[in-house]
């Protein structure tokens, strides 16, 4: 699946209400009301949305050894925009019909202006990337990719028993009882309650 074929939608819509785009005991992906959402799509079919609003993103990475705990949750607002690809018709009842002051309150002039920035977003991202149908054909797959301070992404991949976090300063996996959990300073493997630590500078620990 090669993305330089991919569209925006010509209607730009917004949120009703706030929705959670993504929610497990591992952490949320919300935005709130009136965020602005435009459809992109690929061959005529819709693969997901830019979103611009507020937002909120958690991911609890924390892994728990005989130790005890280490790493922490991490907590973002989301204020720039940001894309998501995969299954999002469960939201489609909540998106409703935008006028202009819904642009202005964001802070567009128009609602090309928002579409400019959804097209940039997306042009950036998806800029020589090359994906498999297997990416978004899994029931309730998505992908995330919301913009850093470095002008770069910050890459949440979830499914129904995995979950891949990929920030710049940490990288958080779970996929049902393993966990990895990546860090400027330490790295730690857990599996079936069993867990090796690597610290910066020490040897491995094993729990």
């Amino acid at each position: 699946m090669i993305w330089a074929k991919y569209k925006l939608d010509n209607t730009v819509a917004r949120a009703s209400e706030e929705i959670r785009l993504w929610h497990t005991e591992k952490g949320l992906v919300e935005i709130s009301k009136n965020t602005l959402a435009v459809s992109v799509r690929l061959n005529e079919k819709r693969k997901g949305y830019v979103f611009h609003g507020q937002g909120k993103l958690l991911i609890d990475a924390i892994v728990e050894t005989q130790e005890g705990a280490i790493g922490k949750s991490i907590e973002k607002e989301l204020i720039e925009p940001f894309l998501l690809l995969g299954d999002t018709e469960r939201i489609q009842k909540d998106l409703v019909e935008t006028s202009e002051s819904d642009f202005e309150k964001m802070g567009y002039k128009s609602r090309q202006g928002f579409v400019d920035k959804a097209e940039d977003l997306c042009e950036r991202f998806f800029r020589g990337r090359v994906h498999s149908h297997e990416d978004f054909d899994e029931p309730h797959g998505l992908i995330f990719a919301f913009q850093n301070e470095n002008s770069k992404f910050d890459i949440l991949v979830a499914s129904s028993s995995k979950l891949v976090y990929k920030a710049t300063d940490v990288v958080f996996v779970s996929n049902e009882n393993k966990v990895v959990l990546k860090s400027p300073g330490e790295v730690v493997v857990s599996d079936n309650g069993k867990s090796v630590v690597v610290q910066k500078g020490r040897s491995v620990l094993i729990k």
